[in-house]
């Protein structure tokens, strides 16, 4: 699949600003593409890029002439491509369209590039048309010859931007015309509409033999994008009521604007001093690590951008649910190669640490206890007391916890849930011969109160912070008044500096769907 970028401002932006110099742009996406899965190709979108954009009217040429997009197509790669770099960094203007490429349909040519352009219509597609080698004929039925003639690639998107241009035509609008204050968001939406109508149409009467005996696949990924050069229309949508659609994004504000210069690229942040926006971006990924500058398009959602202005509603058909607890899979759009926006995010506040488990719906059935690692199987912990010589026959009935892999482990064994709390005994004297228990983090836990004291101030929790280490009888105690449980540890990964916008770790940390699988 492909990853594309679209930019609507009420200024002149240079190109470089969008596709070279952001941590994440579009440049660096099609090399490092973060929600894109295939394992096959891995995260490259090596197939060609293209960019589009609108000139603006001062230049002084003839109107026909920058009502049209200029576009620069390349099958180079486009980290490899040094004219991207000489003309995005002397190329400005108002209205900007970048895609990189990921062949799925149609050959490495220039032909099958995004964007595709007609009159001042520019288009570009991110996914794929379900059962496309069965409706590819049908769908050319439908068109007038001089759409059907005028398509040059073999790819589904032009395709579906012919379809598009037919529908254009059928609702009294004619494609090639130029109007000075384009087609208007009304038009352009209702005609995106009617086509992606018309795709399922023609998916929905491929007959049922043909799909069980060619196993076709008859979903379809349609993120599409189109401008007359007033106005944006964008689309996320999957054909089907139970899977989610590929991701996308949009952020809106006063000034896209950088800061210091990282070893990744340039800072970028979109800046918010009033309620209106002067800028506006949509993209397949987010140009930045900021999650706050960015906002979830909704699944099967139309997107429209007219004076800076965005409106987002729901595409209603057959693949809408009303129900807003409605949750789709994220399975089809992985065999995809592509990534959901919806994937689950993990707990903030620092690096992620593979050791540790936190086991959140176990702590809400058991408000009471108190849990500081992962709970181990009953069989596990038979295993390891077999090994280590240990009973494993005891019928007594145990908290089931995880011991650290020390010499302390196997003094004795785990404190028993029914026996009665006890208040800690003094510390030792000093120098006696005891040996230290391990740090321990909690995950999450109820407010502590100590056993046997008249106080009822509860002590909070503490986090990853050094403390005193206490001596082996009085841990103890504690494990038999609250119920601690040990698990193994090791040294926490530092949080990465803010400058370490290529860090994985970073990366996690904000946006959990852009970690590496």
């Amino acid at each position: 699949m492909c990853r594309f970028l679209v930019y609507k401002g009420s200024d002149e932006i240079l190109l470089s600003k969008l596709v070279l110099d952001p941590a994440h742009s579009i440049l660096k996406q099609s090399f490092d593409s973060r929600l894109r899965l295939d394992t096959r190709r891995g995260q490259n979108n090596a197939d060609g890029f293209g960019i589009g954009f609108y000139t603006d009217p001062k230049l002084g040429a003839a109107p026909c002439l920058f009502t049209w997009p200029c576009l620069f197509t390349s099958t180079t790669p486009a980290w490899n491509c040094v004219n991207l770099q000489r003309l995005a960094s002397k190329t400005a203007s108002r209205l900007i369209f970048a895609h990189v490429r990921a062949t799925t349909e149609g050959s490495l040519s220039e032909d099958n590039c995004h964007p595709f352009c007609h009159g001042s219509l520019m288009w570009m597609h991110n996914g794929g048309l379900g059962g496309w080698k069965q409706i590819k004929r049908r769908l050319g039925e439908r068109l007038a010859d001089k759409w059907y003639l005028g398509v040059v690639g073999g790819t589904d998107s032009e395709w579906a931007f012919a379809l598009f241009l037919d529908t254009l035509e059928r609702m009294g609008h004619d494609p090639s015309s130029q109007p000075e204050n384009g087609f208007g968001p009304t038009v352009l939406r209702k005609a995106m509409l009617k086509t992606i109508a018309q795709i399922n149409e023609l998916i929905d009467n491929i007959p049922e033999s043909v799909i069980h005996a060619e196993n076709v696949d008859t979903r379809s990924l349609l993120n599409f994008a189109v401008s007359d050069g007033h106005s944006i229309i964008c689309t996320r949508y999957v054909g089907s009521s139970s899977d989610e659609a590929a991701s996308l994004y949009y952020s809106s504000g006063t000034l896209w604007e950088t800061r210091a210069p990282t070893l990744g690229g340039r800072d970028y942040q979109m800046e918010r001093s009033d309620k209106g926006a002067d800028v506006v971006l949509v993209a397949s990924e987010p140009l930045t690590f900021e999650r706050e500058n960015w906002i979830n398009v909704p699944t099967n959602s139309i997107l429209t951008i007219h004076n800076q202005t965005v409106m987002v509603h729901p595409i209603m058909d057959q693949y809408y649910d009303r129900n807003p607890q409605h949750r789709r899979s994220t399975a089809f759009v992985s065999t995809k190669g592509l990534s959901a926006n919806e994937k689950c995010a993990s707990q903030s506040g620092g690096p992620p640490l593979p050791q540790l488990v936190d086991h959140h719906h176990h702590l809400q059935e058991q408000p009471q206890r108190r849990f500081l690692g992962p709970t181990i199987p009953p069989s596990i912990v038979s295993s390891a007391r077999a090994l280590d010589g240990l009973s494993s026959t005891s019928t007594t009935t145990v908290s089931t916890v995880a011991r650290a892999r020390t010499p302390l482990a196997h003094a004795e064994p785990a404190p028993s849930e029914t026996s009665a709390p006890s208040a800690p005994p003094a510390p030792p004297a000093q120098g006696a011969g005891t040996l230290a228990p391990p740090d321990v983090r909690a995950l999450t836990a109820p407010p502590l109160i100590r056993a046997g004291s008249s106080q009822t101030q509860a002590v909070p929790a503490q986090g990853n912070i050094k403390k005193k280490r206490a001596s082996l009888s009085a841990v103890e105690s504690t494990n038999t008044a609250v119920g601690l449980a040990y698990f193994d540890t090791s040294p926490v990964t530092p949080e990465p500096a803010r400058t370490e916008f290529g860090n994985p770790n970073k990366i996690a940390q904000m946006f959990p769907e852009l970690a590496l699988q």
